[in-house]
C-alpha cells in the first residue's frame, strides 16, 4: 500500500509541476497581476528614454531592481540557492533581467509601443512551445488551436494598427521574444521548487555585477536629461515590471502551470495599447474592442483546455 501511495503521490507531483491538474484561482489572479504590470513596461520605457539613453536605462533598471531584491533576500535571511538551481537562475537573468529589457529598449528607439506589442502577442505561444520542449508536457490540441488563434488576432491587430510597416527594431523584438520565452519557462519551473520572489531575487542579484559595470560604462558616455517622466519610467520598469511583476508572474505560473499562464499574456498587447493611448497619446484603432473580445474568448478556451498531459511513459 505504501509503494502504491508513493507512486500515486509522485505522479500527482509530476502532474502539478507541469500545470496539468492545478486550477487554483489564486494562481490565475497572480498571473493576471503580472500581465497588468508587464503591460506598463513599454510605455514606462518610452518615458525612461526621455531622461536616459538605452544602455544607461537598461543598466540602471537592473541595478535598482537588484538592490530591491537583495534587500528582501537579506531581510528574509534567505540562504543562497542550491547548486542545482543556479544554471536555471542564470537563464532567467540572461533572458528576463538583461536580454528582454535591453532588446526591447533598443527597439523602442525606432518602434512605437503599438508596434513593439507584436512581440508580446507572440510571446504566449512561444513560451508554451518552450515549456513543452523543456518539460515534455503536451497540452491538448484545443489548447494549441486557441493559442494560435489568439496570437493571430493579436498580431493582426497590432500590425494593422501600426500600418503594417516593419520597423528597424523588428530584429531586436524577435530576439527579445526568444530570450524572454526561455526565461519565463525556466523561471516557472524553478518557482515550483522555490518561492517565486526568490527566483526573481536571485536572478536579479546574479545580474548585479554586470548591471553595475554597464552603468559605470554607459552613464559617462550617454546623455542624461532628468525629467519627471524619465524618473517615473525608470522606477516603474525597475520596481514594478522587473521585481514586483516577475514575482507575482512566477508565483502564478507555479500554481497554474507555464502553458496556461502564458496564454493570459494574450491580453497584454491590448492593455499596452490602452496605456499607450492614455499615457503617450498614441492613436489606437477603433478595432480594439473587437480584438479585445476575440482575445478574451481565446484566453477562456486555453484556460479550459490547458490541462496538459505528460508524454506517455514507456512500458
Amino acid at each position: 500500500m505504501r509503494v502504491e501511495d508513493s507512486a500515486t503521490k509522485s505522479r500527482t507531483i509530476a502532474v502539478d509541476v507541469a500545470g496539468t491538474t492545478t486550477s487554483n484561482r489564486g494562481g490565475v489572479v497572480l498571473a493576471c497581476l503580472g500581465v497588468a504590470a508587464f503591460s506598463l513596461t513599454f510605455p514606462s520605457t518610452v518615458w525612461g528614454l526621455e531622461s536616459f539613453a538605452p544602455w544607461s536605462l537598461v543598466a540602471l533598471r537592473a541595478v535598482l531592481a537588484a538592490l530591491i531584491a537583495g534587500g528582501f533576500l537579506l531581510a528574509g535571511r534567505v540562504p543562497p540557492p542550491d547548486r542545482a538551481h543556479r544554471a536555471g537562475l542564470v537563464v532567467v537573468a540572461a533572458g528576463v533581467v538583461i536580454g528582454f529589457p535591453m532588446l526591447t529598449t533598443l527597439a523602442l528607439q525606432t518602434s512605437t509601443t503599438s508596434h513593439a506589442a507584436v512581440v508580446v502577442g507572440l510571446l504566449p505561444l512561444t513560451t508554451a512551445v518552450f515549456s513543452s520542449l523543456r518539460t515534455g508536457i503536451r497540452p491538448p490540441r484545443a489548447f494549441w488551436l486557441a493559442a494560435l488563434a489568439g496570437a493571430g488576432v493579436v498580431i493582426g491587430f497590432t500590425v494593422g494598427q501600426s500600418g503594417g510597416a516593419l520597423s528597424a527594431g523588428d530584429l531586436y523584438l524577435f530576439g527579445a521574444l526568444l530570450v524572454c520565452a526561455a526565461g519565463y519557462t525556466e523561471g516557472g519551473r524553478l518557482a515550483v521548487v522555490m518561492p517565486g520572489w526568490q527566483v526573481v531575487g536571485w536572478a536579479l542579484v546574479l545580474s548585479l555585477p554586470l548591471a553595475v559595470a554597464g552603468a559605470a560604462v554607459a552613464l559617462p558616455l550617454e546623455p542624461v536629461r532628468m525629467t519627471a517622466h524619465g524618473v517615473i519610467g525608470l522606477v516603474w520598469v525597475a520596481a514594478g515590471s522587473t521585481f514586483l511583476g516577475l514575482y507575482v508572474w512566477y508565483r502564478g505560473m507555479a500554481e497554474i502551470g507555464v502553458p496556461r499562464a502564458s496564454q493570459l499574456q494574450l491580453a497584454q498587447p491590448l492593455l499596452t495599447l490602452g496605456w499607450s493611448f492614455f499615457l503617450l497619446g498614441e492613436d489606437v484603432s477603433a478595432a480594439a474592442p473587437v480584438a479585445a473580445v476575440a482575445v478574451l474568448v481565446c484566453i477562456a478556451v486555453t484556460q479550459r483546455a490547458g490541462r496538459a498531459r505528460p508524454r506517455a511513459e514507456e512500458p
